[in-house]
Order: C-alpha cells, then structure tokens, then sequence
C-alpha cells in the first residue's frame, strides 16, 4: 500500500473513531469525549491528509520528470543521429576529395607553457 492510501485510511480510521466515540459517550453520559481525546484524533487525522497531499504531489511530480526525462533521450537521440550522419558525410567527403591515400596527420602535441622551449 502507498504512503498516500496508507494516510487517507489513517485519516478516514481517525475521524471514524473520533465520532463514533463522541457518538458513544453522548448516548451513555449525555456529554462528550474529553478535550485532549479529540484533539489527538483531529490533530492525526489533519496531518494524515496533509501527508496524503503531499504524497500524491510527489507522485505527480515524479511522472512528469519521467516524460520529460523519455522526452529528452528521444530528442537527444535524434540529435545525434542527424549529427553522426553530417559528420560522417564530411570525413568521407574529405578523404575523396584529396585522393584514397590521403593521410591523417594527429594534432601536436600541446606544451606546458614556456618552459618547454
């Protein structure tokens, strides 16, 4: 069970016995449970329903980074597609352009300042 069923019981158990309760004792003694007793039911019942928002807030949130997450890999995916497509293109552009025995010569390479010199 999730934590936002597992509050909303929490809440509905909570007023369920805060009125049956009240219920009980103004049919016996013609009064009410004490003061401290309801409170307690009221206070639990309150932060088991703040919880369950909170809860369901956190779910929603959730789902959207997930699609916006599948959105993304999607995009990038096709982005490096169309890129890897471009690039290859060119390279074999080049090397027809200057001959099947062209070579590739490395970049040199980089020193560490003037005091390699």
């Amino acid at each position: 069970m999730t934590l936002k069923w597992l509050a909303v019981v929490v809440a509905t158990v909570s007023v369920t016995l805060c009125v049956t309760g009240n219920a009980v004792t103004l049919a016996v003694n013609g009064g009410q449970l004490p003061l401290l007793v309801n409170l307690f039911a009221l206070t639990i019942a309150g932060t088991s329903v703040v919880l369950a928002v909170l809860a369901e807030l956190h779910e929603r949130l959730n789902d959207r980074i997930s699609a916006l997450t599948e959105f993304l890999v999607a995009r990038l995916d096709e982005i490096e597609s169309h890129t890897g497509d471009r690039n290859t293109g060119f390279v074999e552009g080049y090397l027809l352009s200057h001959g099947q025995d062209a070579a590739i010569v490395p970049f040199g390479r980089r020193g560490r300042g003037a005091a390699e010199r």
